[in-house]
């Protein structure tokens, strides 16, 4: 006998189905450090997909142990510019800016970016100590330039915060760092679970039944299949936004939780297939594989982030036995 109600098509837990405000992702929650101070952060150009065999390393799969072949994604991370320093001070509004200082080895293409001031940059901590400080973060930006793939000069800028430790601590360690360049091992090793955020393929202007999975109606009803039994009850007389219709499909801002590192790779001719990876070309810089897939397009910004759910077994370095290098030109 049919059942007399099922669960409503489409998650409310995405609305509104909108395109993103930007490309770059905002990062609205860290997770708490460690015991050592490190970057939370980073952030690389997605290349594409290929297949690995790997063993098996988890210990609940009815594969566990065996070589098994699984889908791997690509990302080129060249190394991040630190220019900025930004601390941040908790009051009951929430997190507010208390100071922020820059360093003087900015690149010109910055300038694409932001403007730079050639006076009153600051480069000292004077006059603030760390009872002041609940919270520290750096002001980053990406290399585009770096990547022959990436057709664009403007670099991205984003924080990544600073965690572990005690607040000397961090301060101290971002000091390090300021005018200098970070690379992918500081942030992560192999077999490290990471967060996932992107912008997700954009699809465009969809009907219901490819966006929200709604059922075709049968074929001998009148006028038209490809549409709602119902708009909803004649009251409240409006439509309910709960209401799967027709609108925008794709490009939303999408956060993917726990994905495995698998491999943080230096040498670009261990990965780079056979006539390049599809409407990307050739990987140059480092790079890492992600057991999986990720949101969004080639050559489109993915950023990464501590954990803030995890789960998972432990794994010191995944058992990596092949990754294809084929074309992936159906050639």
């Amino acid at each position: 006998m049919a059942k007399a109600h099922k669960p409503r098509r489409g998650s409310m837990a995405h609305y509104p189905r909108k395109r993103a405000k930007r490309e770059t992702p905002i990062v609205k929650h860290w997770p708490d450090g460690g015991s050592e101070p490190k970057i939370q952060g980073f952030a690389g150009y997605k290349a594409g997909m290929t297949h690995a065999f790997v063993v098996d390393y988890r210990p609940t799969s009815t594969t566990s142990g065996q070589e098994v072949m699984i889908p791997v994604t690509v990302v080129e991370v060249p190394p991040m510019k630190v220019v900025g320093i930004r601390f941040y001070e908790e009051t009951t509004y929430g997190l507010t800016t208390k100071e922020e200082i820059w360093t003087d080895k900015l690149d010109k293409d910055l300038l694409r970016t932001l403007p730079i001031p050639k006076n009153g940059r600051k480069t000292d901590l004077k006059g603030i100590s760390d009872k002041d400080i609940d919270e520290v973060r750096l002001i980053v930006h990406s290399k585009p330039y770096q990547v022959p793939s990436i057709p664009k000069k403007k670099p991205e800028i984003m924080e990544m915060r600073i965690g572990g430790g005690t607040i000397k601590e961090r301060v101290k360690y971002a000091k390090s760092l300021l005018g200098k360049d970070v690379d992918f091992n500081e942030f992560q090793v192999e077999g490290g679970m990471v967060d996932i955020i992107a912008v997700s393929k954009g699809k465009g202007f969809q009907g219901l039944n490819k966006r929200f999975g709604v059922k075709l109606l049968t074929h001998k009803n009148s006028k038209h299949r490809r549409m709602l039994g119902t708009q909803g009850p004649w009251h409240p007389a409006w439509i309910m936004s709960t209401v799967p219709n027709s609108g925008q499909m794709g490009y939303h801002k999408r956060t993917e939780y726990n994905k495995r590192i698998l491999k943080i790779g230096k040498d670009p001719s261990e990965i780079n297939p056979k006539g390049g990876f599809l409407h990307y070309g050739n990987i140059t810089n480092n790079y890492v594989l992600i057991h999986g897939s990720i949101p969004g397009v080639t050559k489109r910004l993915i950023r990464f982030r501590d954990p803030v759910r995890r789960k998972g077994v432990e794994v010191s370095t995944p058992d990596i036995t092949y990754v294809s290098t084929s074309s992936k030109q159906g050639k």
